[in-house]
């Protein structure tokens, strides 16, 4: 098929499933097309729209902190070869959602939090401005998130396709795929240091970025903004069954238990090392 004519399909394609879609310019607030596992809102012990799928608590657990590791391999794949954003925002809202833990600031906005009082201490600030020492809520825990694995191209349908519908199929071009991941959630005691607990989570989703390409750039790419966003979907929902994961484990917590207590040798020393014994372990 010559050049002309093939963007000719294209366009033609694009005419015909805005058609079906009613108009391509509809902008729809709070479509459930666009939205993630991570739904509605949340404010104080209240929570509004939430997923109904998400683990919640009756009674809260303590206060926590959502710390990213921002030099790890995976945060630059995540910001850099996806161009999405920080993970905090959502886990805030299901960890808020759920009731299970107050979250407390201690990322970016930690900085205009800081800022604020040192304004006060200016004596920049109207009086009854109210900022003083002793205010903060201490952190309890922290919840450190990871992206473990993720894969783009899971089992690619597109020769399938193509097998199937001829040359719409070649412009598919293999570009049907499912998006997968796998995320974990450390929780942290903040005055021990001592991990509490962990949790993986997955999601598998297909991408249907087809779309895009049978419309082609004559119609501006109407599939290309969900394909864009496939990454997005699923590691949110990856990080919303790790969370459901992690509550279910703490609701049953037990400590850990250690002769002699934590942190004062162990008992897995060497000759002359730092064990209550001072001795090597013997196999039996």
């Amino acid at each position: 098929m010559k050049a002309p004519q093939l963007s000719k399909r294209r366009v033609l394609l694009g005419g015909m499933l805005c058609a079906t879609l009613a108009a391509c310019s509809n902008m729809q607030m709070g479509s459930p097309e666009a939205k993630t596992t991570a739904t509605g809102s949340a404010a104080g012990s209240t929570a509004q729209g939430a997923n109904s799928q998400l683990e919640k608590c009756s009674a809260t657990m303590g206060t926590v902190a959502i710390v990213e590791d921002t030099h790890a391999s995976w945060y630059g794949i995540l910001t850099g070869q996806w161009r999405l954003g920080s993970t905090v925002p959502v886990l805030k809202l299901l960890v808020q959602q759920s009731n299970c833990f107050v979250v407390v600031e201690r990322g970016r906005a930690m900085g205009n939090i800081m800022g604020e009082r040192a304004l006060e201490q200016s004596g920049e600030m109207r009086k009854g401005s109210n900022f003083g020492k002793g205010q903060m809520v201490a952190a309890d825990y922290s919840m450190s998130p990871s992206i473990t694995f993720s894969n783009q191209n899971a089992g690619g349908a597109g020769a399938a396709v193509g097998g199937l519908f001829g040359s719409v199929g070649a412009l598919v071009g293999g570009s049907m795929n499912a998006k997968e991941a796998s995320t974990i959630l450390t929780l942290i005691d903040n005055r021990s240091s001592v991990q509490l607990a962990a949790a993986e989570g997955s999601a598998r989703n297909m991408d249907f970025g087809f779309i895009g390409g049978l419309i082609g750039g004559g119609a501006g790419g109407i599939g290309g903004g969900y394909s864009n966003t496939a990454e997005g979907k699923v590691i949110v929902a990856a990080f919303t069954d790790s969370y459901n994961n992690l509550v279910k484990a703490v609701r049953n917590y037990k400590a850990q238990e250690v002769k002699g207590g934590l942190g004062t040798g162990g008992g897995l020393g060497v000759q002359g090392g730092s064990t209550p014994a001072g001795k090597a372990i013997k196999s039996k």
